[in-house]
């Protein structure tokens, strides 16, 4: 499965990638945030899509990843939030806001998904400009991580 923009390859990787990326992680919060999303994975292998890591290749330069993203599960609601970092030499390049653009939009055609959330430290000044560059509005609630969001644009 993979979901194509103007210059991003976007797909889940294999549990055995995500192993791979446990393992090759230096900072410990991100290394337990990718073992549980691979718990997830494990746990829910039906609901894969919504728990494992996906990639963000560039097209024109095959096996170049710039980033990541993933769902953090699927809520009994059909409530779908999405994470994602990129790359240090890729930033400000309008790579994330492109895929998450696209993924929500993605998500929304899924059946079982009824909306989509991301929640970001109100001091996180670029990621706060992908959300509204993407789509996302305030929700006018505050998550564990600072404000929350939903996708609103399809």
């Amino acid at each position: 499965m993979r979901i194509e923009t103007e210059r991003l390859w976007l797909y889940p990787i294999s549990n055995e990638e995500m192993r791979q990326l446990i393992e090759d992680e230096p900072e410990d919060e991100m290394k337990q945030a990718y073992t549980e999303m691979l718990q997830g994975c494990l746990d829910n292998p039906e609901k894969r899509i919504w728990n494992a890591v996906w990639f963000m290749e560039l097209k024109e330069r095959p096996g170049i990843i710039v980033g990541d993203f993933c769902f953090k599960g699927i809520g009994l609601d059909g409530m779908v939030e999405i994470g994602y970092g990129l790359k240090q030499e890729y930033r400000k390049n309008g790579y994330m806001t492109e895929a998450v653009k696209a993924v929500s939009n993605w998500a929304l055609e899924q059946e079982e998904v009824t909306h989509v959330e991301a929640e970001v430290d109100s001091e996180n000044t670029p990621s706060l400009k992908v959300l509204e560059r993407s789509g996302f509005v305030p929700l006018g609630v505050i998550g564990e991580e600072g404000p929350r969001f939903v996708f609103v644009h399809r």
